[in-house]
């Protein structure tokens, strides 16, 4: 029997939504979590980004690496609109999300 595995693109913003990150992970709930502490350095750090606002799951790492890659070539308002069809108020997802369980 196979194992089934977790993977996850996600979408993350500032306070003032004038930026985006976009990153992946296997584990969604510890990734935000590092992000909203503050731990560790980069991009994402440096521009406070902490509120998830788009998510996606994969079993397979490489559908998941592919799709990374092509969320972070794409223009900025293609990637607004992906996230407002999902998420139009900008709600913080990790809020009602990691309550439910990840």
């Amino acid at each position: 029997m196979a194992r089934e595995y977790d993977f996850w693109v996600y979408i993350l913003t500032n306070k003032n939504r004038t930026v985006l990150y976009i990153g992946m992970t296997n584990s969604l709930s510890r990734r935000v979590y590092q992000h909203q502490s503050g731990d560790g350095e980069g991009f994402a750090a440096s521009y406070q980004c902490r509120r998830l606002v788009y998510y996606e799951h994969y079993r397979d790492v490489r559908d998941a690496i592919a799709r990374e890659t092509q969320l972070k070539k794409w223009r900025r308002d293609k990637k607004l609109s992906l996230i407002n069809r999902m998420n139009p108020k900008w709600d913080d997802l990790s809020r009602t999300r990691f309550e439910e369980g990840s």
